[in-house]
C-alpha cells in the first residue's frame, strides 16, 4: 500500500477537507485498494473533535463527507509510516520538519506543489474566517488532489 498524509495546524479544516477529496478521488480512479489517506495536524487544539462543521458543511455540499473524521496531532512515527507527507502551509512544514528523522526528509513537501491551476503554494487557513473561506480552500483542494492522483497514480504502477 502507498500512503498519504495531509498536515495542516489543528486538523480540523484543511488537512481532513484534503483527505476527504483525495479519498474520494482514490475511489473514483479505483486507487482504493492501493493508497491509503489520512490527516494530521501539527498542534494537538483540537485532538479527537471532528472536522470544523463549516468545512463539513461546504465539503458535503461538494459530495465529500468528512464527518467521521477525527482530529490527531502528528508524531514522529508519522515519517516512517507515510510515503508522503504534505503540508498545506509552509509553516506546518516547518513543525514537520523538527520532528523528522534525516533519513525521512525526501518524503516532506507542500500539497499545492501538486496544484495545476493555482499559483499559490500555501493553502490559506479558514478557521477564523466565513464561510467562503472554505469554498477557497476546497477549489484548491480539488485542484491540487487532482494533480496528486496523477503522481500517486504512476508510483503505485511502479509498486
Amino acid at each position: 500500500m502507498y500512503s498519504v498524509l495531509f498536515v495542516c495546524m489543528g486538523n480540523i479544516c484543511r488537512s481532513p477537507m484534503a483527505e476527504g477529496v483525495f479519498r474520494h478521488l482514490l475511489r473514483a480512479t479505483n486507487l482504493e485498494r492501493r493508497v491509503v489517506a489520512d490527516s494530521a495536524g501539527t498542534h494537538a487544539y483540537h485532538i479527537g473533535e471532528a472536522p470544523d462543521l463549516r468545512a463539513q458543511r461546504a465539503s458535503a455540499a461538494r459530495g465529500y463527507n468528512i464527518s467521521g473524521l477525527r482530529a490527531r496531532k502528528i508524531v514522529a512515527q508519522d515519517m516512517e509510516h507515510f510515503d508522503m507527507i504534505l503540508a498545506m502551509d509552509r509553516q506546518c512544514l516547518e513543525a514537520i520538519r523538527l520532528i523528522c528523522p534525516p533519513k525521512f526528509i525526501e518524503r516532506l513537501g507542500l500539497f499545492m506543489d501538486y496544484s495545476q491551476g493555482f499559483d499559490q503554494d500555501e493553502v490559506p487557513d479558514p478557521y477564523y474566517g466565513s464561510g467562503e473561506g472554505f469554498e477557497r480552500v476546497l477549489d484548491m483542494v480539488e485542484d491540487a488532489s487532482s494533480g496528486l492522483v496523477a503522481v500517486v497514480r504512476e508510483r503505485v504502477s511502479r509498486l
